[in-house]
């Protein structure tokens, strides 16, 4: 059998999540702190001062350039990487399932839980009818797609038809 994954995969996702969090509290700090400095010296300042539209300009961009910076790096960054390590997770905790099943194609990527996955579909016999189905079974985008051959048949170890292990038969 061919693992795809082990315990370094969600120890090295869990260490890069934590850095990713590290560096988005560490600029979120940052900015609250020179928010709040930017609030006391304006309230400081005496009745119809001169700078007082330049310290609130100030703090109308250090408020713009901290949301330009904080949508894009949580919204697309740290949450795909929150994803991976929760199907990392989730293929750790979770129930595997064992099938021993022809390769028929390979369709396009798709996006499964936030995490980018090639799709491998295989032909699975219909329990109540006598004809085949296709299943689709997800191969992790950042993994190389295993050599499948069309019409060969592969004994699979999902969770959640997420490819965890497999194994080329004869």
């Amino acid at each position: 059998m061919v693992k795809l994954y082990s315990d370094a995969d969600y120890w090295d996702a869990y260490l890069q999540r934590r850095k990713i969090l590290a560096v988005f509290l560490s600029v979120t700090g940052a900015c609250l702190l020179g928010f709040i400095a930017l609030t006391v010296a304006y309230t400081q300042l005496p009745y119809r001062d001169p700078a007082g539209p330049w310290i609130i300009a100030a703090t109308c961009v250090l408020v713009g350039l901290y949301m330009i910076f904080a949508f894009p790096f949580a919204g697309i960054k740290f949450k795909r990487c929150n994803s991976y390590c929760k199907m990392l997770k989730f293929i750790s905790v979770g129930m595997k399932e064992h099938t021993i099943a022809p390769f028929l194609e390979i369709e396009d990527w798709i996006t499964r839980d936030g995490v980018d996955c090639n799709v491998a579909v295989f032909a699975a016999k219909n329990i109540k009818k006598d004809e085949l189905l296709k299943r689709q079974i997800y191969i992790d985008g950042e993994k190389e797609f295993p050599p499948f051959e069309e019409g060969k048949l592969v004994h699979i170890v999902s969770q959640g038809n997420l490819l965890i292990e497999y194994e080329l038969l004869e």
